[in-house]
């Protein structure tokens, strides 16, 4: 192909790195009830022109992909009122308890949502949810070594967590739900498919639970 080497160069490492510009100004132009929307004016460099971008001010969440002794996952079926569709999810939750640890944040979610308990965490992948529009950093983590949490420490789920369906589901029968276009929700897609990756190694190239997160805004 034109412009593209036959011979085959030093593979580069690539990775995100912070990179910090002017900041001129930043305002709150919408103070919602879960999050707000900011209104920022930078500059790319000293002598280029002044930009401003809106975006909503997220906390971040966290993800859990459950795993049981046999290689399933469990999917939870919750609707969506934005688009308007049940979706096949995993356990998540906002970053919303100030000082809250990152996995301390997970096994809340796990329980509340999939009344488990693990004994086994590792991180699956990071990612930002729409890095055009909003400051959402997630983490997705791989629990494992699943029990339930006992009956009088059930959390009580309201509003659409009432509704909640749960799925055990075969790992490979999931990543085949994603490549037919049949699962859509960003943390399943992702979780699924960095599952997928991870099991030819038997997970052990995984992360351990306390990675640092340097893409999460309160690490910078």
């Amino acid at each position: 192909m034109p412009g593209i080497s036959e011979t085959p160069s030093t593979s580069r490492q690539v990775s995100d790195t912070p990179s910090p510009r002017r900041l001129l100004s930043t305002s709150k132009v919408y103070e919602g009830r879960i999050w707000d929307v900011v209104s920022d004016a930078f500059q790319l460099s000293e002598d280029t022109d002044t930009l401003v971008r809106d975006y909503i001010d997220h906390p971040g969440a966290v993800a859990v992909l459950p795993m049981n002794v046999d290689g399933e996952i469990l999917l939870l079926k919750q609707y969506r009122h934005p688009v308007g569709m049940d979706l096949w999810e995993i356990p998540a939750g906002l970053l919303d308890v100030e000082g809250e640890d990152f996995v301390v944040g997970a096994a809340r979610e796990l329980a509340e949502e999939a009344d488990l308990v693990a004994a086994t965490w590792n991180v699956l992948v990071d990612f930002f949810n729409s890095p055009g529009s909003s400051s959402e950093a997630v983490r997705i983590y791989l629990a494992r070594g699943l029990s339930d949490v006992p009956e009088a420490d059930l959390h009580v789920r309201t509003d659409e967590e009432s509704e909640i369906e749960f799925h055990w589901i075969p790992l490979d029968d999931a990543v085949k739900a994603v490549l037919e276009g049949r699962l859509h929700n960003p943390s399943a897609v992702l979780g699924i498919l960095a599952a997928a990756a991870a099991k030819a190694d038997g997970f052990s190239s995984l992360r351990p639970a306390d990675a640092p997160w340097p893409a999460h805004p309160s690490q910078r």
